[in-house]
């Protein structure tokens, strides 16, 4: 996607701000709100993300379809939106949401419950068999 199929009627003092890749779109983290759980990652361009601000629902741009899809229109499995934040690059979009019914388009609550790579790592734990100086400074305290 080099350009939004349509014009954007989002806030052009919003849209100064974000930081697109280069097809011009923001990796969108949708999380509930209530509970603080990560329900999945979309992506917005600039009208999906004024329709997401306008509407209280969250709309996100398929890659694939190359199409505008609105959480829930086919499911019902609506993402009704409480806040939307930026990260600090403003490059990452955080949506706060009320989700009805699963959030992953297989049937999970969350797309991040089906492969979990490191579980409930406690204090002081290795993080992980790894050659990263952070996972070798944690095992050693330093």
């Amino acid at each position: 996607m080099t350009s939004s199929p349509q014009p954007s009627s989002l806030d052009p003092e919003i849209a100064a701000r974000l930081k697109r890749s280069a097809d011009g779109l923001l990796p969108a983290i949708a999380q509930q709100y209530d509970t603080g759980e990560v329900l999945m990652l979309g992506w917005m361009d600039d009208e999906a993300l004024h329709r997401t601000l306008t509407t209280g629902r969250c709309t996100y741009w398929s890659r694939s379809r190359r199409e505008y899809w609105v959480k829930g229109d086919t499911s019902g499995h609506v993402q009704w939106v409480k806040s939307v934040s930026l990260d600090c690059d403003a490059d990452t979009v955080l949506v706060k949401v009320d989700q009805v019914g699963a959030a992953c388009h297989t049937g999970a609550r969350t797309c991040f419950d089906a492969d979990v790579l490191l579980k409930d790592v406690g204090p002081g734990a290795p993080a992980a068999e790894s050659g990263s100086s952070r996972a070798r400074s944690n095992s050693t305290g330093q």
